[in-house]
């Protein structure tokens, strides 16, 4: 038994930190040292959601709830001895407020965590992913055992249902149901338990972060899932680009083989299931679930009809069930703890937690867990600390490429399925981007319709010709040649897509282009009509101007500018041909005197 357990954050986001690799063996030499091998251990585990210190990964020391942020290797020495040995902190690498005089406080008491409740990332950054044994002690395959020794398949279900877990991909259909349409015919026919880890939105990294911290949750969950529909064989169609996440899915469904937790008579039951990982290419579409089966089959990613629905005809056109990582992360407590304990967080319609990957113009960036109905005020300002450089909020961009945008206005919106459809927005996986006043919403919705356009599989009309046809509507805006009908073209054309389209991605391919236009007309008025780009970012609507009182002549700008379009003489004004103006910036960040205005 060891007094303190030095946790090293192995996720992908920490881990290509230079310096990385040589973090854990610097710990194990530095505590030999010290002659503490005996009382403390270092093990690399998961992401604990803190991801904006962004310049070296974070160790967390244990029991004590410290958490250092952006450790280097020379910094070992230090902590060692301050910490583990004298038992005071290095307050320098500490994590917001994670000490107090003399001593550290819980990592729970501080603004980022308090208002979290981590549910599907129970064990993410607490235990060593590599290791069953650890999971095992965390209460892991206990949920599995009750199952098959205590309960029924259709009590599964009952359980499941009465949770009121919905999925957590996307669309939010609830997850007993779907288990239940599947579960006809036990025994009798083929049936396969699929699990989405695709996750292709721009931004998003939650589910890799569960495979990577806490694998052997998804694995318990599925072999329950089987067990509740009838099924044998399962898949993880996970992204090959993500390495860590495959390894560490890989080791884990070993080590489940060896301890007799996958495969034959499992906890000697007549339950037979096996597991099998599939990589894909990366092909945003394949996060739909029909294309997701399609790509499993060997065959092109594209999304099929429906009906059909998988759950009657899917995987190999047999009954299937598809839910994604954080789905299936939280089935094992559910199990456990019941599902009254699981509907008493969040909200009744869509009850638990949700996790968020927390990006953009936002103080605390990375990975957060909150019960459904939190507001997006709390989020944004308590948990992620609010907007920086004095800046103000103006949207949050949530449901990744096809979700909507939520106004300033709008901050106090509670988070959970129902309240963010009501507002044009949706859940969607998770992605959660924070945008301030500096931010054009023409551009964004310009941005997030490029990657639509790019992503489309191509194989119905609606969207892979309607997906153009929208991004040329918003070039010519942003580009300044936009009309007042372009706006009536492009929600005429949104709305033919969202009836026509073949699957989920085609018909919300225009939510974000739709809600910036709802929300934000005034902006996409002052493009069409005035020729400009409040927000400044737009490059064909910019004007570039040298204020002569404030210019001294000193030729940095003209040094700086490619196309030699700032002309004057030393020590006195410049001035800007704009017929030869590129608008690449490069003068005002050369400017030391702020004498070049951009319009």
């Amino acid at each position: 038994m060891y007094r303190s357990y030095v946790m090293i954050c192995g996720s992908e986001n920490c881990s290509s930190i230079p310096g990385h690799e040589h973090l854990y063996n610097e710990f194990q030499n530095q505590i030999k040292a010290a002659g503490l091998e005996k009382e403390v251990m270092v093990l690399t585990g998961s992401c604990l959601g803190i991801c904006h210190e962004g310049v070296g990964p974070n160790v967390a020391i244990f029991p004590e709830g410290s958490i250092y942020t952006g450790v280097k290797p020379e910094d070992v020495a230090e902590i060692v001895y301050e910490h583990l040995l004298k038992d005071n902190r290095v307050t320098r690498l500490l994590f917001d407020e994670t000490v107090t005089i003399g001593n550290a406080r819980s990592v729970e008491d501080t603004e980022f965590y308090k208002k979290q409740c981590r549910i599907a990332m129970r064990n993410c950054g607490i235990i060593d992913p590599k290791n069953i044994k650890e999971y095992i002690a965390k209460d892991g395959y206990q949920s599995l055992y009750k199952v098959l020794t205590e309960m029924t398949p259709d009590e599964v279900i009952d359980v499941v249902l009465a949770s009121g877990l919905r999925g957590r991909g996307g669309a939010g259909f609830p997850t007993g149901r779907k288990w239940k349409f599947a579960s006809g015919n036990r025994g009798k026919v083929q049936k396969y338990v699929c699990c989405n880890a695709d996750e292709g939105d721009p931004g998003a990294f939650m589910d890799r972060s569960v495979l990577e911290g806490d694998p052997h949750s998804v694995i318990e969950a599925m072999a329950i899932a089987a067990y509740a529909i009838g099924s044998d064989h399962g898949y993880v169609y996970v992204r090959a680009e993500y390495p860590e996440a495959v390894e560490h899915l890989e080791i884990a469904i070993a080590q489940a083989k060896e301890y007799g937790l996958l495969g034959k008579n499992i906890f000697g039951t007549e339950f037979n299931f096996e597991l099998e990982i599939k990589l894909g290419a990366g092909a945003f579409v394949c996060g739909e679930e029909t294309a997701l089966m399609t790509s499993i089959e060997g065959k092109r990613g594209e999304p099929r009809p429906r009906p059909p629905f998988p759950a009657s005809k899917g995987l190999f056109s047999v009954p299937t069930i598809l839910n994604n990582v954080e789905t299936y992360a939280n089935i094992p407590p559910i199990i456990l703890k019941g599902a009254e304990w699981f509907s008493s967080i969040g909200v009744p319609s869509s009850t638990g937690t949700k996790v968020f990957a927390l990006g953009g113009k936002i103080r605390n960036t990375g990975l957060v867990e909150v019960p459904m109905g939190t507001t997006l005020r709390t989020i944004v300002e308590d948990i992620g600390g609010g907007i920086p450089n004095g800046r103000s909020f103006k949207a949050a961009q949530t449901g990744g490429p096809s979700g909507g945008c939520i106004p300033a206005s709008l901050i106090d919106t509670p988070v959970d399925f129902d309240s963010l459809s009501k507002i044009g927005a949706m859940m969607g996986s998770g992605g959660l981007i924070v945008m301030d006043d500096s931010t054009c919403m023409v551009d964004i919705a310009k941005f997030f319709l490029e990657f639509i356009v790019e992503e489309s599989c191509g194989k119905c009309t609606p969207c892979r010709v309607g997906t153009k046809r929208l991004l040329e509507l918003l070039t010519k805006i942003t580009d300044g040649k936009g009309t007042m009908e372009d706006l009536n073209r492009i929600e005429e054309l949104a709305s033919f897509m969202k009836d026509n389209s073949l699957c989920a991605l085609g018909q919300t391919a225009a939510n974000p282009v739709l809600s910036t236009i709802k929300y934000f007309r005034d902006e996409y008025i002052e493009h069409i009509e005035n020729k400009h780009c409040p927000a400044g970012v737009c490059k064909n609507l910019l004007t570039y101007h040298i204020d002569p009182k404030l210019c001294r002549g000193c030729t940095a700008c003209a040094k700086a500018c490619p196309v030699h379009a700032i002309v004057g003489t030393v020590k006195n004004p410049h001035a800007i041909d704009t017929s030869k103006c590129i608008k690449c910036g490069s003068c005002i960040e050369k400017c030391r005197f702020g004498a070049i205005e951009r319009k």
